[in-house]
């Protein structure tokens, strides 16, 4: 249904060396530092890379998550802390809140961190390759697996990995409840908007087709009251987005509605349905304007001229004036003042977060290899020289903007 989609921007890090000289007291423990080390660069080059693909991912994910592990499940048979969590200091930047970095030395804020970017990459992926021509019908899969991957790896941080956290989330930053809740919901109603798309290419009844649109509509309604309480500063663009795609898919509903009214021969009730079709189509169209001049992170973008949006308010239109003519020469059926109340509920379609599971155990991480590492040592600098503080530098991410509109429907 659409081939456009807010991104805010992939979250910053510095460099981490992973160099425990000192501590890491045998050879397979510096092994496992200069893999992480290694693991976690390659990660952070594909997350920028456009060549890069979901499997590509996966396996840089794995290696290097599974390598991270050994530095948070307990491995010495105790319930106490892994010994080696808090060894590690990571800084990370926020999606809304700009460059200033958060630093938390956690290797659990490290995995929370790079799995929020990794869920990042996932919505991105997706979004780039609904924008490209003649999209197939495997791409479009793609898609909405993608999608619906990125939601469930945001909800598992923040179900089992961020209440772990020593140092709760700050207000209004990527791990906050009302943040993460918001790209989770975001992810299911984008994925939604293909099976739209698919719902609609194959003909499917016009009552499904209402339904979807209306769940859509309240999936992006209920993210962007989530927001509502956050800074305006940060989050004014994204709620533009979540609120014209409300209005966008409110104008579905209504307009296939009214052509299920219409079958049903009722052709007054259908006109004033579509007439509702067209006064959200224009809510949608204001937004549009709205979300160019709202300053923020986000898309450089011009939604209401892309094809998929004009081409529903010429369904519209057209839909409209086909009843208008039915009912002045067929039904003579009086218009209703007020809307009908849409209370459609889709059977079919309904999108839910993909389960994520991290990686199991990097096979390097034998207990005794475990047992090497000797904090009883204390770290040792690797050169005598101190290091001025690492400079949290933005990601340099591939331009996003979309492609030139092909007409097709699947996003």
């Amino acid at each position: 249904m659409t081939h456009w989609f807010h991104r805010n921007p992939l979250k910053a890090t510095a460099p981490v060396s992973f160099s425990l000289y000192g501590v890491a007291a045998s050879t397979g423990a510096n092994k496992i530092c200069n893999d992480l080390k290694a693991a976690r660069a390659r990660l952070l080059e594909l997350l920028t890379d456009v060549t890069a693909n979901a499997e590509m991912m996966k396996n840089a994910t794995d290696a290097y998550f599974s390598l991270l592990q050994g530095f948070i499940i307990s491995l010495d048979g105790t319930t106490q802390e892994n010994k080696l969590r808090f060894i590690q200091n990571f800084k990370w930047t926020d999606t809304l809140q700009g460059n200033i970095p958060s630093a938390q030395q956690d290797a659990v804020f490290e995995l929370v961190s790079m799995g929020f970017n990794v869920a990042l990459w996932y919505t991105k992926f997706g979004s780039r390759m609904s924008g490209k021509e003649d999209i197939t019908e495997n791409e479009a899969k793609e898609v909405h697996r993608s999608l619906k991957t990125a939601a469930g790896i945001f909800r598992h941080l923040k179900d089992s990995y961020i209440p772990r956290l020593i140092t709760p989330a700050e207000k209004g930053r990527d791990l906050e409840a009302r943040v993460i809740d918001t790209y989770i919901v975001q992810c299911q109603a984008e994925a939604q908007e293909v099976t739209i798309a698919r719902a609609i290419e194959l003909k499917h009844n016009a009552n499904l087709i209402a339904a979807l649109a209306y769940e859509t509509a309240n999936f992006y309604q209920k993210a962007d009251h989530t927001l509502t309480s956050l800074e305006p500063d940060y989050t004014a663009k994204w709620r533009k987005y979540l609120q014209l795609k409300q209005c966008f898919y409110m104008a579905y509903a209504y307009c296939y509605h009214g052509q299920t009214l219409l079958a049903s021969d009722k052709c007054g009730e259908s006109i004033r349905s579509l007439q509702e079709a067209e006064k959200f189509y224009g809510k949608a169209e204001d937004l549009c304007k709205e979300y160019r001049q709202t300053k923020g992170p986000g898309n450089i973008a011009k939604p209401s001229e892309q094809l998929f949006f004009r081409k529903l308010g010429s369904w519209i239109k057209n839909t409209l004036e086909k009843c208008q003519r039915e009912n002045g020469f067929i039904y003579f059926q009086k218009v209703p003042p007020e809307a009908p109340q849409l209370e459609l509920k889709a059977n079919y379609g309904l999108v839910e977060p993909i389960l994520f599971e991290f990686p199991a155990l990097h096979p390097q991480w034998s207990p005794e290899v475990y047992a090497s590492f000797d904090l009883t040592k204390g770290l040792k600098d690797d050169k005598a020289k101190p290091k001025p503080e690492e400079e949290v530098k933005p990601m340099k991410e591939p331009d996003l903007k979309p492609q030139k509109d092909s007409g097709c429907l699947i996003s």
